[in-house]
């Protein structure tokens, strides 16, 4: 799965555009790589997202085209996140 669809079907960023903007912008790695919004990810991969000066970053559990909004979290675990990439999440 492309790695924007996956941040928005996740949740883990809420709008596929705004996804896109992130891993063009060299917002994101996977696996230590910065990613553009087309790199393919699969389940065991690691994220790294910055915005400002928050830092999240997760491991992929499952990769599904279409999740309901309580099933999304499921989707990767949280390996480090500060309290206001969290907040925003929520």
């Amino acid at each position: 799965m492309r790695l924007d669809k996956y941040l928005k079907v996740s949740r883990i960023i809420k709008r596929r555009t705004v996804a896109k903007e992130a891993c063009d912008g060299g917002r994101v790695t996977v696996n230590g790589r910065v990613a553009k919004a087309g790199t393919d990810v699969k389940v065991g991969d690691e994220l790294t997202i910055r915005f400002g000066n928050r830092i999240g970053k997760y491991e992929i559990t499952d990769v599904s085209e279409v999740v309901r909004k309580e099933n999304a979290a499921q989707m990767y675990r949280v390996l480090e996140e500060d309290e206001a990439t969290r907040a925003e999440r929520e």
